[in-house]
């Protein structure tokens, strides 16, 4: 599963790295998560610059896209591509963004994740885990997924760590 983590200027470098991170633990499954941009470098909210693994084109033949969030939020939602792909899907966000989400004419929700179809969204920089446990367990199953949170997931919490996602994610997930 090729995958493209959209990341603009002025993103949230927790948005982009956690999810490439976590869906990155799946590369001997040939899965690859690839930092996917409009322009050869871009720099996060907090003056971090990097270079993008891929270019936003790269997003069409993805196999599925995240979608990071940063200071640029409003202009990204409300581009007229990204409102076609969430225009009837509610979504969660981070509280600084909500606003501008809420703007962009699209229902925020008070939760940490929710998908529908083939569309999910997370609520906080650090539910990033939950849209990879999220696209793990849809693509390789479960236990996929479980594997690559444990691996990420705090010393002596794990196990709680990855019942909390499963139990996220777990009804969102088709059977």
């Amino acid at each position: 599963m090729q995958i493209a983590v959209l990341t603009f200027d002025g993103f949230n470098e927790l948005d982009s790295f956690i999810a490439a991170g976590i869906l990155n633990r799946m590369k001997a499954k040939g899965w690859a998560a690839y930092i996917t941009a409009p322009t050869e470098r871009v720099t996060s909210m907090n003056g971090v610059t990097i270079e993008r693994q891929r270019p936003l084109e790269f997003a069409a033949q993805a196999d599925a896209v995240l979608i990071g969030s940063g200071i640029k939020t409003l202009e990204i939602a409300a581009a007229p591509a990204m409102l076609g792909l969430i225009a009837d899907v509610p979504a969660c966000t981070d509280l600084t963004t909500k606003p501008w989400v809420i703007e962009a004419g699209v229902q925020v929700l008070d939760a940490p994740f929710f998908a529908r179809g083939n569309v999910a969204t997370a609520g906080g920089c650090l539910a990033a885990n939950y849209l990879a446990a999220w696209l793990i367990a849809r693509g390789a199953g479960w236990s996929d997924a479980a594997e690559a949170l444990h691996y990420v997931a705090p010393v002596g919490e794990k196990d709680a760590w990855i019942a909390r996602a499963r139990d996220v994610v777990a009804p969102f997930l088709t059977v």
